[in-house]
């Protein structure tokens, strides 16, 4: 068991926070409408990061906002005024990059803790004891670190200076997650949170000369995914990652599904709590992912780290689940969940139960009912609530869910 690690899942809304802590994280991150690279995620208003911290702090679980966008002069106006919101709504600390944060930081918030975020691409302990000066507490790794350079680099710092890591989820083709590709494809700016990744499209090659012709580079039913780069999975190394000095395992996909947060979460959470490993292994291979690659971590990736870069028909994901519905309520007596439906599913389907540390319980739908008493043969609406029969315990807050056809 690893209790002193932290484990720092995404929260793209407050569904998604409540979900995290719910399975298990130590510590979320969140955006705020401004100021994030993750704009396209439903975010949070400083009113509703209030709401969010004071949700987390009641749960014992930290929150950390991102004010990592590329900064120009116009968004300065602003900053001042959102970094004091963030700080009297108590969040522990802000993940930054930009130094003009930093500045403005200390005057508005001095006391409020700075991570600085991994777009800063910390690859050595010099420039890691830079940003300490600066006063940075907490730093987020460059993504083409290995284990061995983390813990040389850990060895020449300080103990006042924390290292976090993520060790799962989308990986970028671009070096540190900086990248113009967004930028010269669609006019979207990746490094002001706007990123459309055309990494992920599928792409043709042109023959050069007369007739123009053009040709897949991979002969699939879904295409050519050249740059789509696989998912990072970390979790079969926990240990070799604690043991390098990380203290913090960071979960990527704010802007992912709540079943994503869900599985995930919950997959880390065991396997740091020491469950069966199996069971972890098989979480996340059926939540919705790209294939798995354990990136730099383990050293230079080479060429096998783009060698199965097409996997289904949607870019490069496989999925094996999808969500039904989420719990809000049960009566044991009765044997009835009072749920919030997500996804079509009927009488006789059997869903299986994503609750914290507790993944190998199914039942079959006995029956569905609306609000009123009513019997429908399937719940056709999303976020309908209903009773449904549920011949297993389950809690507020489980996750309801329905495998689907595998993708060719």
């Amino acid at each position: 068991m690893h209790n002193k690690v932290e484990l720092l899942a995404p929260a793209g809304n407050m569904e998604r926070l409540k979900t995290a802590i719910h399975f298990g994280a130590d510590a979320v991150y969140l955006g705020t409408t401004a100021f994030s690279l993750r704009n396209l995620a439903d975010n949070f208003t400083l009113d509703e990061v209030a709401e969010a911290v004071r949700y987390a702090h009641e749960r014992g679980v930290r929150v950390y906002v991102t004010v990592n966008a590329f900064m120009r002069d116009a968004d300065l106006a602003e900053l001042p005024e959102t970094i004091a919101a963030l700080d009297a709504a108590h969040v522990d600390a802000l993940i930054i990059n930009d130094p003009s944060v930093i500045r403005i930081s200390k005057r508005v918030a001095p006391n409020l803790a700075l991570h600085l975020s991994t777009q800063a691409n910390t690859l050595n302990s010099e420039a890691a004891l830079f940003w300490h000066e600066q006063g940075i507490e907490r730093i987020v790794l460059a993504r083409e670190l290995t284990l061995a350079e983390i813990r040389a680099m850990r060895q020449k710092l300080p103990e006042t200076l924390e290292l976090e890591a993520f060790v799962h989820g989308a990986m970028c083709v671009s070096y540190s997650g900086r990248c113009l590709l967004s930028n010269y494809i669609s006019g979207r700016d990746s490094n002001r949170g706007e990123c459309s990744q055309p990494c992920r499209w599928s792409y043709e090659v042109r023959e050069r000369g007369s007739g123009g012709e053009y040709f897949e580079l991979v002969t699939e039913r879904s295409g050519s995914f050249i740059m789509n780069s696989k998912d990072m999975c970390m979790v079969e190394h926990l240990d070799e990652l604690i043991s390098s000095g990380i203290v913090s395992l960071k979960i990527e996909g704010r802007m992912k599904s709540i079943l994503y947060v869900a599985t995930v979460v919950n997959a880390y959470r065991m396997a740091l709590d020491g469950c069966d490993m199996d069971a972890v292994r098989q979480e996340l291979a059926q939540v919705s992912h790209r294939p798995y690659t354990t990136g730099f971590m383990l050293g230079e990736p080479g060429e096998s780290f783009g060698s199965e870069l097409i996997a289904a028909e949607s870019g490069g994901y496989v999925q094996d689940y999808q969500i039904s519905a989420v719990v809000l309520d049960y009566d044991p007596e009765s044997g009835t969940a009072h749920v919030e439906q997500r996804n079509r599913f009927f009488p006789g389907d059997e869903l299986m139960i994503l609750s914290p540390k507790d993944v190998g319980r199914s039942f079959t739908v006995g029956f569905i009912r609306d609000e009123d008493g009513e019997c429908m043969d399937s719940a056709p609406h999303p976020c309908q609530r209903l009773y449904i029969g549920c011949g297993e315990s389950v809690k507020p807050g489980d996750i309801l869910r329905k495998r689907t056809a595998k993708k060719a």
